[in-house]
């Protein structure tokens, strides 16, 4: 773990994409610009949606697609906001956020984030669990914990980069789009009853509980520090042209990718309504009473599995999406970075513990329960992303020219008073059920302080900005500059030198005589890795521990020409742990080791040597 200052959002990727390089066709550096919008739109088609979705379909019939059509425009502006404020600043909701306002409304704000986090991957292990036991047979609680493996495929697709990690979400959006039009088509709606659902109508309370909860599955706050952060992974030119075609093109991407979310989740919807709602079964809510149902309904075993394999599909997209996005909310207001499969561990461990306490205690049966309650609390955190950004976007002092026209930002407010209007409501109608049942005092008023905090909270969010406007070229992101005079020029005694006796020894040495000076002593190092040097260590006596110290002993003897001192030192057993042991033990003041010149699953096969030694040792490292 390590702490930052101000750098691009994702650095690992920031700006790996060029958009700009003529050498390449029009249509390539066109297509540059798109993939972006699809890793934040599996986000509206995770298996949450699925939960709220199915029991709108089967409950209501057709009655609530107009909320999933609003929720679809709204996630459309909102997304395109999140980008532009990426775009046109450089900066992610999470880096804006924590350069306006206080350093405890930050904290909240950064607690709230993670929370929603937790919920979407607590959506994301439920249904990928439920997948893996619909198409195995797995009981649920082991498909639960399966879900943590997860974290070694994150780990490969960010080695293979940003591109193929797309490549890899529009291959599970179309396995999920694909899955579902041949469940439509096998389903057969009726598509003069299905227009009628774009009627707005809330047939009763229930309705309007499914209704927010679709709302809270679809328009996602995780999402919009993700596409801020996203869009910049994109080299672009930085002049008006350049970015009005950064903002155009990924409106496009943001249009195609949004609409194909709409479809998916409609398709869940209409398929729910067409065959449990018309088939008098309007008590289906679970997703895998939904799964074994469907073959009798639709009288085919190719139904109930696709469905098992798209939303297993789903689970996974939004996995990938998640960690990002808790990537992005780390950095940007704690700049704290630490490895991005810890990161993933710790988010998908967060998620598991809720979903094993509940099967453990309640079984089986209330896991879709669950999975609405989670698209319930998210859609509680969409006001605190929402109304920065508005604000961001809006600002004519950092946006410029590029800020939004009057008319999008009442549109865009009306949307966020919207969504506030029905969490408040939402909010209110449970809390009063719950007095009305329950005689706990003490969570009363837990529930009272709670709704205080919530509304004060986002009292301060929406008026702040008003108050204090912070220009963000004002904020001192760098500590000032120290003059190179008052900074000593660094004199190594002792240089140590991690040699692997390969082609590279000559210019590791050769290195190692530029920083020496008469009076340092170069310490010669090399790590055995025979399989008696493994087992004996240093009591290893074979022919290539002999060996590499007779190599040891002829690269002494050529510095020892240059009027240098050497010591030769041999490691044993762990390259990693003999090396960093070696250099502490000698004391030396400066390592220079070669790099090995191989990534990916070399990585794996070979080790990462470099950055394991870096962080054991607190002295600088010169890599050749």
């Amino acid at each position: 773990m390590m702490n930052i200052q101000h750098e691009g959002s994702l650095s690992d990727v920031h700006q790996s994409v060029d958009t700009t390089n003529m050498a390449k066709p029009k249509w390539r550096r066109l297509l540059s610009f798109f993939g972006p919008a699809y890793l934040v739109s599996v986000g509206y088609m995770d298996p949450g949606n699925w939960a709220t979705d199915l029991q709108g379909g089967s409950r209501f019939g057709y009655a609530l697609i107009w909320v999933l059509l609003m929720s679809n425009l709204m996630a459309l502006l909102l997304q395109s906001l999140s980008a532009r404020l990426g775009i046109v600043r450089g900066r992610d909701l999470a880096q804006a956020n924590r350069e306006t306002y206080p350093k405890g409304i930050n904290f909240l704000l950064y607690l709230l984030a993670e929370i929603a986090i937790a919920a979407t991957d607590l959506a994301e292990v439920l249904g990928m669990a439920i997948g893996i036991q619909l198409l195995t047979g797995l009981p649920l609680l082991l498909g639960v914990l399966l879900t943590v493996l997860d974290t070694f495929l994150l780990l490969l697709l960010q080695r293979l980069g940003m591109r193929m990690m797309e490549a890899f979400i529009i291959v599970l959006v179309l396995i999920i789009g694909l899955s579902f039009l041949v469940e439509l088509i096998l389903a057969k709606p009726d598509l003069s009853e299905v227009v009628t659902g774009f009627a707005p109508s809330i047939p009763n309370k229930e309705a309007l509980y499914i209704g927010i909860g679709i709302i809270g599955a679809t328009v996602m706050p995780h999402n919009l520090y993700l596409h801020s952060a996203l869009v910049q992974t994109r080299r672009i030119k930085r002049d008006e042209q350049g970015i009005r075609r950064a903002l155009k093109l990924n409106f496009i991407d943001s249009t195609i990718a949004l609409n194909a979310a709409f479809f998916v989740n409609a398709a869940i919807l209409v398929l729910a309504a067409a065959v449990f709602f018309k088939g008098g079964r309007s008590d289906v809510a679970e997703i895998k009473e939904a799964h074994q149902l469907l073959q009798g309904f639709l009288g085919s075993k190719l139904a109930p599995t696709l469905f098992a394999v798209a939303l297993i599909a789903a689970g996974q997209s939004s996995t990938v999406t998640g960690t990002l996005a808790g990537q992005i909310v780390m950095e940007g207001y704690l700049r704290i970075r630490i490895n991005p499969w810890m990161r993933r561990l710790i988010t998908r461990l967060i998620a598991i513990v809720p979903a094993v306490i509940v099967i453990s205690l309640n079984g089986e049966n209330q896991i879709d329960s669950l999975l609405v309650l989670s698209q319930v609390v998210l859609s509680l955190q969409l006001g605190f992303a929402v109304i920065p950004l508005i604000h961001f976007v809006s600002d004519k002092k950092t946006m410029g020219v590029f800020t939004i026209k009057p008319f999008v930002q009442l549109l865009a407010w009306i949307i966020t008073a919207i969504l506030v209007y029905l969490n408040m409501r939402m909010v209110y109608e449970q809390a009063t059920t719950f007095f009305e049942t329950s005689g706990s005092l003490l969570w009363k008023i837990t529930i009272i302080l709670a709704a205080l905090l919530f509304v004060a909270l986002l009292l301060t969010t929406l008026f702040y900005p008003f108050l204090k406007r912070q220009v963000a070229s004002s904020i001192q992101v760098h500590k000032a500059d120290v003059p190179f005079e008052a900074v000593a020029v660094p004199a190594y005694k002792r240089v140590a030198v991690a040699l692997d006796f390969s082609e590279r020894d000559q210019k590791i040495l050769a290195h190692a005589l530029t920083q020496a000076k008469p009076a340092s002593t170069i310490v010669l190092i090399h790590v055995v890795e025979s399989a008696s040097a493994k087992v004996l260590g240093e009591h290893s006596d074979d022919f290539e521990t002999r060996k590499d110290q007779e190599k040891l002993d002829s690269y002494a003897e050529q510095l020892a020409q240059h009027e240098l001192k050497t010591i030769t030192c041999l490691g044993f057993r762990n390259r990693t742990k003999e090396i960093a042991r070696l250099v502490q033990e000698n004391n030396a003041d400066l390592l220079i080791i070669g790099a090995h010149g191989h990534t990916g699953v070399k990585d794996w096969l070979y080790g990462e040597t470099i950055d394991a030694v870096r962080h054991r040792l607190k002295i600088p490292v010169l890599i050749v």
